[in-house]
């Protein structure tokens, strides 16, 4: 039964349903929306007709794509402004260089202006994520997310083992080897292994950070063989190999979620946006797990900050129409409608203050929902290692070049994963790709 619920959790991530898109919107009555193929993004797309557009008339076309496909596909589309897709899921990644590259109509006017919107509800670490140099607020949050810890509590009574309120990443090593093999077919954990800059890197830079590493000085000096960076990605890459999943250099977020539903890891360090998918109806893990705060090492805290938001293509010709949907997706009717609909566990929080503090929520999200918001509230874009930083980003370095750098840096440490060559030498490697990105800053 486990596998089978499981396996039905991933085919909704992994499936790629792709609707009509494009030129559906110059139809009347029609919104064009790209977006990710996430939990919360399919369970939107199932309550769409029935609701939104039953309310307003709207009809809304959804292209849904794995996330590196979404972002190749907006890009381009932004980029042209060709306007096939009036709404996408952007990430705070984008939202910056979007906006100073005009691809993106503020949002600011139609969010002062819709009063049931209530942008003051927003949860500020998010909104000020999605706001420019200029001040303006280019994007609205479907949900927001940081990092944090999962393990099963059951696993952890039965072999007698205590999570620290705030644990280490020592003490998670030590934990990771104490529950590996603890049930038939499980490990000790499941961290990404696999390629691209929003998989394996984001949970490894985290892991940097606290341990005293950096992609680069305020200067622009690369440091990814330094030896704070080094004792990070080896500790990393050691964990995985030693109590991590099977086929760990192939494995995501997906993977992982996949993994944990069936009993196969005791412990996930990643989105806090996993636990609902993990405490929804029918979910075999439902109640068994456990939330703590993101491991540290040399830092306070060391949650990354990430937000899935709705972007409005400059060069739609149906911009008031699309803002009528973003509003309807990010506000606070839909999170009460998910609640109805498919369990308050689900609701894709994360982005409004309101949400925790609802006693629907709060009674069903017990188990995660103080953790995610402290988790949240800590993090610090800005500085969030030991040193100053040249550009904001906790688990990605804010610069355009960064998807590519970090996905190109993701593939040897994954090689590295896989045993096809040794974290030295894909740090050697990885630092030259760093240096010729910061050479190019540090001449502006």
């Amino acid at each position: 039964m486990a596998s089978v619920i499981a396996s039905a959790v991933v085919a909704g991530l992994l499936s790629g349903c792709a609707g009509a898109g494009g030129a559906a919107s110059s139809r009347a009555g029609s919104v064009s929306v790209l977006m990710v193929n996430n939990p919360q993004m399919v369970e939107l797309r199932k309550l769409t007709a029935d609701h939104f557009t039953k309310e307003t008339g709207i009809e809304v076309n959804f292209t849904t794509l794995p996330e590196n496909d979404t972002r190749d596909k907006a890009g381009q589309d932004f980029a042209n402004q060709t306007g096939q897709y009036d709404v996408a899921t952007i990430s705070n990644f984008e939202v910056p260089f979007y906006a100073r590259n005009g691809w993106l109509r503020p949002l600011d006017t139609y969010a002062a202006e819709d009063g049931a919107f209530d942008r003051a509800d927003l949860l500020e670490p998010v909104r000020r994520s999605l706001t420019a140099a200029d001040g303006k607020l280019y994007a609205v949050p479907f949900y927001g997310e940081s990092s944090f810890l999962m393990y099963r509590k059951d696993v952890f009574a039965e072999q007698g083992l205590t999570m620290p309120a705030h644990p280490t990443w020592r003490q998670v090593a030590d934990l990771a080897a104490a529950v590996d093999g603890a049930r038939k077919g499980m490990r000790g954990i499941c961290l990404r292994g696999q390629p691209g800059w929003g998989e394996l890197i984001a949970p490894l830079t985290t892991v940097v950070n606290t341990f005293g590493g950096t992609w680069f000085t305020k200067d622009w000096r690369a440091r990814l063989t330094s030896p704070e960076f080094v004792r990070a990605t080896e500790f990393y890459v050691r964990l995985v190999r030693e109590h991590g999943e099977k086929g760990a250099a192939q494995a995501g977020y997906a993977e992982c979620l996949n993994g944990v539903i069936q009993g196969r890891a005791a412990m996930w360090y990643d989105a806090t946006a996993a636990a609902g998918p993990l405490e929804a109806a029918g979910s075999p893990v439902r109640g068994r797990i456990g939330y703590a705060p993101a491991p540290v090492e040399r830092t306070a805290a060391s949650g990354w900050l990430y937000t899935w938001a709705w972007g409005l293509q400059k060069a739609s010709k149906v911009p008031d129409r699309a803002w009528k949907f973003i509003a309807w997706a990010s506000g606070k009717e839909y999170e009460a409608l998910v609640g109805r609909e498919a369990g308050w566990a689900g609701v894709p929080a994360g982005k409004r203050a309101s949400t925790y503090e609802s006693g629907p929520y709060r009674q069903a999200a017990a188990a995660f929902w103080n953790v995610t918001r402290a988790s949240i509230a800590s993090t610090d874009p800005g500085r969030p290692g030991t040193q100053p930083r040249p550009a904001p980003g906790i688990q990605f370095v804010g610069i355009p070049e960064f998807s590519d750098l970090g996905t190109k840096v993701s593939r040897e440490i994954s090689a590295a994963i896989s045993g096809r060559q040794s974290v030295a030498t894909a740090l050697r490697k990885s630092q030259s790709m760093a240096e010729r990105v910061g050479e190019r800053y540090r001449r502006r």
